[in-house]
């Protein structure tokens, strides 16, 4: 078995979505390589991506599947003759279907009754003959938001233009047509070093042909490169570069055979606030910036070329001078900027539409100050400098430097703010206001800021939620999800103890509509199964506290960590065994099973004692844990419960035909169930 080696060749593809995209090729095609028997299910692929290519390789791939027992189940036996023994038409469509006579049918006994089948050997499908639909079905899948016609159209679509393909299977050329070309064995180089053609006599030879040829076709390789060459360069500057992962990445998307160039600039643009200087060179030059010793921005930055260029000074000086220009601009914003006050530009939030239905920016500044403000007594946060912060947060918007730097909002407000004069709690809450901006970004790190975090994305969800929905597919056009994680994250990793219903009830009460409140708790709810499997917990141990709705994120995420520590305790799959049989026999019994007393002149077995004596010290304990959520203690109590409840079940028949000892047993059961209930519903853990 060789490897197999597919490349395709275009023009310079997006970066930003370079690495999925070849990622996804490569799962796609392997995927069905494994199911057409062509590689085993444990196998491997490699996938390779450039700014003009996406590659994977594949090893061990067959060139012919093994042949492989197929059956199909046709007509139930008893459906198969008429009364009079003779093949009804169910039977003959079947045989016919099948391509052969009802007498080469077999018949097989199934628990549902006997049926007749088609037993047959299928030949394997060759890689040659498998390729082009595979080919085809690993590209229709790939995550491509546009693909683009190129030509008259009549070659097919991509993301990019194709130019040339590769297809191997070891040394040999598969016979593979698409987009117009012809698969063959040759590859190109880099543009500029080495435009003529690259030839791939073996499959595992693909990486090294091409570095010959001036292209790192490894995408974690040139990644590491890029890195090395840019701290290198930054070490020759006496300081250290920033390595920015989503600037490495699209970086290393950006070239195939990776160059750093140190450049600098004025010294004088230093007086410009360093996330504007950062934010010139890493989002809109694709730069990285470097630090001194003391974590300080010198003025100097580092690009990467995309060849080794013989003449490093020119490409330098028009690094240099592009970056000047944009610097010049940076800090005429600053100068002029701060001409006028923050606040003086509230009043021009007014003829700014946030959305349609709910009005202009001012309207959702004024919802935000009031659900500011009251968050700020829930967290104990100045209320004073809450709702200042909350009526210049948006302020910014209307400043030039973020009309030109958007990815600055909020940052820039802080700067502004504090040269008025405003406090510095309200200048860190309106700069914090918009964190965390993604998965995995810091919160707020003060109670103001937490305060105004939470008022915007309550305010957000309510809002448009109330006017448009939630979010449906893939589109998500206002961050619903965005906001809904951010809202969970800073309620849950800040411990805030916030009965959330009651935040969405504030926050939708502008809105007037009816149950608005309940569709965004659901909303944010559903946003916790991914942020919590992402952390290792097991999706049923989410589904067990997640059944029960915690109010309190932060008391949510209290009973998910016991449970799981629950469940590691050896008592454990018994209690959740248990806890199946109780609901189930509970949901049975149905009325029968209310909320009765436990009267202990009905036990007949010392089991039944034996059970209701552990049960009341239990709950005793309970009533202790729960006012100060310590589920792990609880949990831990529970676990005592295993050998009085596996005796219970062992000698008592619960539905007795004596009324008043089935109720009895049924009651018993119902607070056994209801204290479990305190913590989770452990009837959903699997075993």
């Amino acid at each position: 078995m060789d490897a197999l080696l597919i490349e395709i060749g275009t023009e310079e593809l997006p970066p930003r979505s370079l690495a999925a995209l070849a990622a996804a090729f490569a799962d796609n095609l392997l995927r069905g390589l494994v199911d057409a028997g062509l590689a085993d299910a444990e196998a491997a692929s490699q996938w390779f991506a450039s700014p003009r290519r996406l590659a994977v390789r594949v090893p061990g791939v067959r060139e012919q599947a093994a042949a492989r027992q197929i059956e199909r189940r046709g007509p139930a036996l008893k459906a198969a003759y008429d009364a009079n023994g003779q093949p009804t038409r169910a039977l003959l469509g079947f045989a016919q279907s099948c391509g052969v006579e009802v007498a080469a049918l077999e018949t097989v006994e199934t628990d549902k009754g006997a049926w007749l089948v088609h037993r047959a050997v299928q030949a394997g499908e060759s890689l040659a003959a498998a390729l082009p639909r595979l080919f085809d079905a690993a590209l229709k899948s790939l995550p491509i938001d546009r693909r683009m016609r190129w030509g008259n159209g009549e070659h097919g679509e991509f993301v990019r233009p194709v130019h040339w393909l590769v297809a191997l299977h070891g040394s040999a050329v598969l016979d593979l047509t698409r987009f117009g070309l012809t698969a063959g064995n040759t590859s190109r180089g880099h543009r500029f070093h080495h435009p003529q053609p690259v030839v791939i006599e073996h499959a595992d030879r693909y990486e090294a042909r091409l570095a010959a040829a001036h292209v790192i076709a490894d995408f974690a390789e040139r990644r590491a490169r890029v890195a090395q060459c840019v701290e290198s360069a930054a070490h020759t500057l006496g300081g250290q570069a920033v390595l920015d992962d989503a600037l490495l990445d699209e970086v290393t998307a950006l070239v195939e055979w990776p160059v750093a160039i140190a450049g600098a600039f004025d010294a004088g643009f230093l007086e410009v606030p360093a996330p504007v200087l950062i934010a010139a060179m890493r989002d809109h030059q694709k730069y990285f910036h470097v630090l001194d010793a003391h974590g300080r921005l010198l003025a100097h930055f580092i690009t990467v070329a995309n060849l080794d260029s013989p003449e490093p000074q020119r490409v330098r000086a028009g690094n240099e001078r592009v970056l000047r220009a944009r610097l010049a601009d940076a800090r005429y914003f600053w100068d002029t900027d701060r001409q006028r006050p923050l606040i003086e530009r509230t009043a021009a939030l007014d003829g700014v539409v946030y959305e349609q239905r709910l009005g202009t920016l001012a309207d959702k500044t004024l919802r935000v100050e009031r659900l500011a403000g009251l968050l700020a007594g829930e967290l104990g946060a100045d209320a004073a400098h809450t709702v200042r912060a909350a009526r210049l947060a948006k302020a910014d918007l209307l400043t030039q430097m973020v009309g030109e730097f958007p990815e600055l909002q909020g940052v820039m407000g802080a700067y502004y703010a504090a040269h008025d004069g405003e406090p510095e709690p309200v200048c860190t809450a309106i700069r914090e206001h918009y964190l965390p901006r993604q998965a995995g970004d810091a919160l707020a790190s003060t109670r103001e800021g937490l305060a105004l975090a939470l008022a915007d994305r309550l305010d957000t969800l309510a809002g448009i939620i109330g006017v448009a929905g939630t979010p449906g597919g893939d589109r998500d056009p206002f961050g619903l999800r965005r906001a809904a994680l951010a809202v969970a994250r800073m309620l849950i990793e800040a411990e805030l103890p916030l009965d959330l219903p009651a935040l969405l009830d504030a926050a939708a009460e502008p809105f007037n509509k009816p149950g608005l409140a309940a569709q965004v708790f659901d909303f944010v709810l559903d946003r916790l199964p991914a942020y919590y499997e992402a952390q290792g917990f097991l999706p049923d141990e989410i589904d067990a506290v997640l059944g029960l709705k915690p109010g309190r994120l932060l008391d949510l995420d209290r009973r998910l960590r016991a449970v799981a520590d629950f469940r590691r305790l050896p008592q454990a799959a018994s209690l959740i065994a248990a806890n199946k049989r109780i609901a189930n026999i509970l949901a049975k019994a149905g009325a029968e099973a209310g909320a009765l007393p436990v009267d202990a002149s009905l036990f007949e077995s010392p089991a039944e004692g034996a059970l209701a004596q552990a049960l009341a010290a239990a709950e005793a304990h309970a009533a202790a844990c729960l006012p100060r959520g310590d589920y792990a203690a609880l949990c831990e109590r529970l676990a005592t419960l295993r050998e009085p409840v596996d005796a219970f079940f062992d000698a008592v028949m619960v539905m007795a035909d004596d009324v008043a000892r089935r109720r009895n047993r049924l009651a018993l059961l119902s607070r056994l169930h209801r204290l479990f209930l305190a913590v989770a519903d452990l009837s959903r853990l699997q075993g």
